[in-house]
């Protein structure tokens, strides 16, 4: 393994990690709004069909 192919797994793992906070912070902010505005905007039921885990 050179220095290149270690830098990009890193750039890689880092880029993950850096996803993930953002789906937890997404919806951590979506399900603070009120209910109604939830249901008119389709939460969860809408995003989890195309954010599943493992796409």
């Amino acid at each position: 393994m050179n220095g290149f192919t270690i830098l990009r797994s890193v750039q890689h793992y880092v880029g993950k990690i850096r996803t993930m906070r953002n789906e937890i912070r997404t919806r951590r902010f979506m399900n603070g709004l009120p209910q109604s505005i939830r249901k008119d905007i389709g939460w969860p039921d809408n995003y989890e069909g195309r954010h599943g885990r493992g796409n």
